[in-house]
């Protein structure tokens, strides 16, 4: 088929198109099919025996502004259509890229796939884990008898942190292993190192039971009454990664896991909440977690933003595709929740205005903020304000059970200087 066969019906094709207010740009596209063509150009040679496409881009102009000698300008190319996407899929080709910044870059490589499995590259799931612990603490120190002393304060929660890092962890391994026919198929997972096949499930089961080693050991450290607490975790752990196959509330499965901590200061301190007498701190404790699951819902729905599209192809269920009609005002209901159940714990606990106002005001201000602003359609916003969500919404929280545990201590000082002059 010669050129000229070609660009004479695209020509005429243009100038019917033509008009005073004409296209700036069009394209023509010509198929055929089962038919074989061969269009020479050149050297170079272009065959397709099921169909090809002829795109001609032209500047198209008024009909009586062209010149009697205007060409119009052909390439041609092979009509292909992309595959749909969908779970059953192979996943896509991964090109993996070793830490070249960061602690991990530092390790060895052999260390590095496990250091990956348990995100020591990404902490702010540890902050998540450790904040419901140390909230506790704070919480629960005043309270104690004697009251709790800050070189206490800051020993157990030393001992918490590193339990978190542990158990965090551990739980993303669990996480990995549950997933590993699923993390190929989301973009944001698919290099993960089960995944990808730097770490073997043979490999993985091992370094999971030397993690569940450790963290026993960290629980180990803390008073007895810990370990009766702490245990009953495990199973939350290890299920929640089954939550997303079969509910679109996973959320809420993952906040009563990682609030578990919220519970874990008071015994570590010595107050037994079992105890009768100690009801109304058990009803503290109780709001405290409530309240905590309440954040995991917010801010990991909110995290759940940036795998919508992918979860949909991979068949994973999410909060972010059940309420996505409606998101910020669910995430407005549950951070109303979260503040009502964290004031409720600090009125079991007999606190003061200092927490109200520090703890539930900065709460709800910091939350209120974030839900308004964050873009939901954009995977840097929605992992910008998780990754500081931890530590804004969490530090506010923190700062005034701080200021609380002072003037605890200050009115402390103030009854046995008082008792020492009488």
């Amino acid at each position: 088929m010669s050129t000229s066969l070609v660009t004479a019906p695209l020509r005429a094709a243009a100038f019917r198109l033509s008009r005073p207010s004409s296209f700036a740009k069009t394209s023509i596209q010509l198929r055929q099919r089962s038919v074989s063509c061969r269009v020479s150009r050149g050297s170079s040679s272009h065959r397709d025996s099921n169909s090809f496409a002829i795109v001609t881009n032209a500047a198209i102009t008024p009909a009586h502004a062209w010149p009697r000698t205007a060409s119009v300008s052909t390439t041609i190319r092979l009509a292909t259509s992309p595959p749909s996407s969908s779970a059953s899929d192979p996943p896509k080709p991964a090109i993996y890229q070793p830490p070249t910044t960061g602690l991990i870059s530092h390790l060895p490589s052999a260390f590095i796939p496990y250091a990956e499995l348990i995100r020591l590259d990404k902490p702010t799931g540890t902050y998540y884990l450790f904040l419901p612990c140390l909230f506790s603490t704070l919480l629960a120190a005043p309270l104690a008898t004697p009251i709790a002393s800050a070189s206490t304060v800051v020993t157990t929660s030393a001992l918490f942190f590193l339990g978190a890092l542990i158990m965090r962890g551990a739980g993303c391994t669990i996480n990995d292993l549950w997933d590993r026919n699923l993390d190929p198929h989301v973009e944001r997972t698919r290099l993960r190192p089960i995944a990808r096949g730097a770490v073997s499930v043979q490999q993985a089961i091992p370094f999971l039971g030397a993690q569940l080693l450790a963290g026993l050991g960290v629980l180990l450290s803390l008073p007895t009454q810990c370990l009766w607490y702490g245990i009953p975790s495990l199973l939350l752990v290890t299920t929640y990664p089954l939550a997303k196959r079969v509910t679109n509330y996973p959320q809420f499965i993952l906040g009563l896991t990682f609030s578990w901590g919220a519970f874990m200061g008071f015994p570590a301190l010595g107050i037994d909440l079992l105890a009768p007498e100690n009801l109304h701190l058990t009803l503290s404790a109780g709001c405290l977690y409530a309240s905590c699951v309440a954040w995991t819902v917010v801010y990991d729905m909110i995290y759940a933003y940036q795998d919508i599209r992918d979860d949909v192809a991979a068949g994973i269920k999410s909060i972010a595709l059940a309420q996505q009609a409606q998101a910020k005002a669910f995430l407005s209901a549950v951070a109303v929740l979260q503040v009502g159940l964290l004031a409720g714990a600090g009125v079991f606990a007999g606190a003061g205005p200092v927490f109200f106002v520090g703890s539930c005001g900065g709460a709800a201000a910091t939350l209120a903020y974030m839900i308004r602003t964050v873009d939901l359609h954009s995977v840097q916003d929605c992992w910008r304000w998780f990754k500081n969500g931890a530590w804004v919404t969490g530090g506010a929280i923190t700062v005034g059970l701080l200021g609380e545990y002072w003037v605890r201590c200050e009115q402390l000082g103030e009854m046995e200087r008082t008792l020492i002059d009488e």
